[in-house]
């Protein structure tokens, strides 16, 4: 029974270790994708902060990342700059990729 145990630790310890590996690559790749809207809406670095935290805080509101790209989206159209909706998933996913990177 013991060993049972034991094992079942082990895995509990492994799953927090893996949502902790995650949680920190979304916040990474959240960071990543908010450089780049600051970068074409040619944000100050002050305000390059506050938008990487609006990002991160946007995230938060569901799972997954539509809640994410809903936001960007609104801040390009609200800055009457045109992008497709396929560049900034393309975005999306290159900031996730450059994230996973930083962690390996």
């Amino acid at each position: 029974m013991n060993k049972f145990n034991e094992r079942e630790k082990s895995f509990e310890k492994k799953f927090q270790m893996d949502q902790e590996l995650q949680f920190k690559i979304q916040a990474r790749s959240n960071k990543y994708l908010a450089e780049y809207v600051c970068s074409t809406l040619k944000k100050l670095e002050e305000e390059k902060q506050i938008y990487i935290q609006e990002i991160i805080k946007a995230d938060m509101e569901e799972a997954g990342q539509e809640d994410v790209f809903r936001k960007i989206k609104k801040d390009f159209k609200n800055a009457s700059i045109n992008i497709e909706d396929s560049e900034i998933r393309e975005q999306m996913e290159k900031a996730l990729i450059r994230a996973k990177q930083d962690f390996k």
